[in-house]
């Protein structure tokens, strides 16, 4: 019986990374190493499009603005300004806190683009997911909803897209009308949509006085969320300096209950009695802001009162995303 000859397979090229294409997940790897893609240069690919963003609109004009239409602010919109200027047939571009029927983006019938910013995403860096969005809203045929995507890994975020100059000016609105300039050419669906939105938002305003602040009515009570840029540690030492002293709230019958976190920014919280609208808190907020700087600007270290009080805060402290 001859020999078996020993079998010798033909070395394949050594790719470098940026020439690799993407395959499928159980395929060869494209690089030659023999492995699956998914356990060789497509464990990468994916843990770039999953691997979350603590702050996603960082670097954007009004990050706390960001982060409060994302988060708390039932209905808003903002005109966008792009870097490069818009399509021809593309007469500007919103940003939305939520559009009917949850769609991420429309491309109206006259060319404009809505951007819808409540939406949940695919990867873990929500700028990237907009962005993506954003670019397909822009080429798309007028009058069609965009639907969502993973976004490509080396896709453009939305801080390479908008103009870091432009204005961030949010509207909040009472309800979401602004989703149909003709609610008489709006399909059943919309409109229904609509209904139920409306009977879901609460009344919210923005205070003018200080940033990212914004005021809202419950049936029992209402509050105060205001947006903070400040590193999270020094900000809750700052708070628990002045609830220590007393001189946390926004005056009579109002009370700093805790704080969320959200997309990497701390956001105070008070309890406002019923009666208490943000015209109001407006004096009373500047006046804290005032307070909050001086506070901020401390590095004794904190009294068994103000470390107590610190205490009390982080444990009512509620991780939105």
């Amino acid at each position: 019986m001859a020999k078996k000859r020993p079998q010798t397979k033909a070395k394949q090229p050594q790719l470098k990374d940026g020439e690799i294409p993407v395959v499928g997940a159980r395929e060869p790897c494209p690089c030659g190493s023999g492995r699956r893609y998914k356990a060789c240069h497509g464990r990468a690919a994916a843990h770039a499009v999953t691997e979350l963003v603590q702050r996603p609109f960082e670097g954007l004009p009004r990050e706390g603005d960001w982060v409060a239409l994302r988060e708390l602010v039932p209905a808003a919109t903002v005109e966008l300004k792009l870097k490069e200027s818009l399509p021809e047939g593309v007469p500007s571009v919103t940003l939305a806190t939520v559009l009917p029927m949850a769609w991420p983006a429309l491309r109206r019938s006259d060319g404009s683009v809505l951007i819808g910013l409540q939406n949940d995403t695919a990867s873990g860096d929500i700028s990237r997911d907009l962005a993506d969005t954003l670019q397909r809203a822009l080429t798309a045929q007028p009058g069609t909803p965009i639907q969502g995507r993973r976004a490509p890994a080396d896709g453009p975020r939305l801080q390479e897209l908008l103009d870091p100059e432009g204005a961030f000016e949010p509207v909040v609105h009472s309800g979401f009308e602004f989703w149909v300039p003709d609610a008489e050419q709006s399909t059943p669906e919309v409109t229904a949509s609509l209904e139920r939105a409306n009977a879901a938002a609460i009344p919210t305003v923005k205070l003018s006085g200080v940033d990212a602040a914004y005021w809202c009515e419950t049936p029992d009570k209402n509050h105060l969320r205001w947006v903070m840029p400040y590193p999270e540690e020094q900000l809750l030492d700052a708070l628990a300096r002045l609830h220590a002293a007393g001189r946390s709230n926004l005056g009579e019958g109002t009370r700093l209950v805790g704080s969320f976190r959200a997309h990497g920014l701390t956001v105070p919280v008070w309890d406002l009695p019923t009666g208490v609208t943000a015209d109001d808190v407006e004096k009373p907020a500047a006046e804290f802001a005032e307070r909050l700087a001086t506070a901020l600007a401390s590095d004794t270290p904190l009294s068994p009162d103000e470390r107590r009080a610190r205490g009390g805060l982080t444990n009512r402290q509620v991780t939105l995303s």
